[in-house]
């Protein structure tokens, strides 16, 4: 069975969306050309990050329809990471906030792309 491992963003300068992944991330590019920077993540998925106006087919549509969830295990992990990306002024978009599934925020990177903070399933 084919299993996804690459999550490819649509950015309008992947070096500057870099510099945040690489501060957020806490780790290096896997590759890199002027148009397309990729960032390996744990359990084998890699984060591509695509200059937009180099993206073939071009998107039909703009906007904010999806989020990348980062899933934090632990006792008050949600709101620690919380504090840390608040003090790195990370622009906000939902702040901490208890929902039916737990605590959660949302940040948004330099392009707008919604990246969720939240606790895994139990």
């Amino acid at each position: 069975m084919n299993s996804p491992n690459l999550i490819i963003l649509y950015v309008k300068d992947p070096a500057e969306s870099a510099g945040f992944y690489r501060s957020l991330l806490g780790r290096e590019p896997v590759a890199e050309a002027p148009n397309f920077i990729a960032f390996a993540l744990d359990g084998g998925f890699t984060l591509g990050l695509w200059r937009l106006s180099k993206v073939t087919p071009q998107p039909s549509a703009t906007g904010s329809r999806a989020e990348i969830a980062f899933m934090v295990p632990g006792e008050n992990a949600v709101s620690t990471l919380y504090d840390d990306w608040r003090k790195r002024q990370l622009p906000i978009a939902q702040d901490l906030t208890e929902m039916d599934f737990g605590p959660t925020f949302v940040v948004l990177d330099p392009d707008g792309h919604r990246l969720r903070v939240c606790e895994p399933d139990k």
